[in-house]
């Protein structure tokens, strides 16, 4: 595996921040390191690997020598959305129940549905929002996203199998997809109504105490048997599980059914997770997935479409002042260069592949 390809912590993802900032020569660099291998259209490519990565990235560079990359990149994405989409729509005809990897955003087809999105393939996109809609119908009396084993590949969960609220791997990734799409004039029959039965779920499902509302990040069979069991937390205010993620996902959301009630409920969420030690405090790096980059790029997206204003200032300065770990990687997803995109802003929308926009 070339792992220049792994927009997570690859080559592809320096690439990135080296377009968004405009620096052609240093962004070249590192496209050509990302394609040295050849351009994986193997069963792992996914958003954050391999021709779908690389289809996203391009996306944001309009340069004349990228024009033929540009049209490999988006072949092989159509690829491997296409065999995805197939052994997906198999896998519900035979009532089986899915992994995560099957529709998320780092793995699954949220992530190539964002991709497409990104290249504008709207033909195979309306394909990916149509297995999303099928995704969230019920499935012996559970959702139809819940997974039979536990949220950890290295370990068993456990009976029964678990629920993912995360933007990265959970539901909440198919339902701000399905709710972009929408933004943009996408729609197709059942999206508004899969959209509403999302939502519908996380209402069942939201805590809260004399500090906010949150969201629980995983639930098990047990704790859905025992309907009004006490959930710990909140847990930590990241981009990837915590609520932040939620909350934007709920905003676009309301915003695509137009729904104000809504919609002043997903910000005073986020407003009130940013104002709470307890979550803010439990973030110990600086980097998009798990730390004070992710938050900044949250924020700054809901703050964008927010009803009311709030000020960004805090974000920025904490981001700023978190010290960078000795160990940090220079890849996009938890290192230097998702730090640094976080602070230079969005002109490319590169966002995107957090799905906040």
């Amino acid at each position: 595996m070339n792992r220049a390809q792994n927009l997570a912590e690859g080559a592809i993802g320096v690439a990135l921040l080296h377009l968004e900032k405009g620096c052609w020569e240093a962004a070249f660099t590192a496209l050509k390191a990302t394609v040295a291998d050849g351009v994986s259209i193997a069963e792992g490519a996914s958003l954050y690997f391999g021709a779908p990565a690389l289809a996203f990235v391009l996306a944001a560079a309009d340069h004349p020598s990228l024009v033929q990359a540009k049209a490999v990149a988006a072949a092989g994405t159509a690829l491997v959305t296409r065999q995805r989409l197939e052994a997906a729509h198999r896998r519900i005809d035979r009532h089986q129940r899915p992994p995560y990897s099957e529709f998320d955003l780092i793995q699954g087809l949220t992530g190539l549905g964002v991709a497409l999105r990104r290249i504008g393939d709207h033909v195979l996109l309306r394909e990916v929002l149509a297995y999303l809609i099928r995704l969230t119908e019920p499935l012996d009396g559970l959702p139809g996203w819940w997974c039979p084993t536990g949220p950890h590949r290295d370990r068993p969960g456990p009976a029964g199998g678990h629920g993912n609220h995360g933007l990265a791997h959970g539901i909440t990734g198919p339902l701000a997809l399905l709710a972009l799409a929408l933004l943009d004039g996408t729609e197709i029959d059942g999206q508004r109504s899969a959209i509403t039965r999302i939502c519908t779920w996380l209402d069942r499902w939201e805590q809260s105490d004399e500090d906010g509302r949150w969201w629980p990040e995983i639930l098990y069979l047990h704790q859905l048997e025992q309907d009004g069991i006490r959930i710990p937390g909140p847990t930590r205010a990241s981009w990837c599980y915590g609520t932040p993620g939620v909350a934007r996902a709920q905003q676009l959301a309301a915003r695509a059914l137009d729904d104000p009630v809504r919609q002043r409920a997903a910000e005073v969420a986020f407003v009130s997770c940013v104002s709470d030690p307890r979550q803010v405090g439990r973030l110990t790096e600086r980097g998009l997935c798990h730390g004070t980059g992710g938050l900044l790029a949250t924020g700054r997206r809901i703050a964008a479409d927010a009803r009311t204003s709030f000020p960004l200032a805090p974000l920025l300065l904490r981001h700023q002042h978190a010290g960078a770990a000795h160990d940090e990687p220079a890849g996009f997803l938890d290192g230097t260069a998702g730090v640094e995109l976080a602070t230079t802003g969005v002109k490319s929308s590169w966002d995107a592949c957090l799905l906040l926009c």
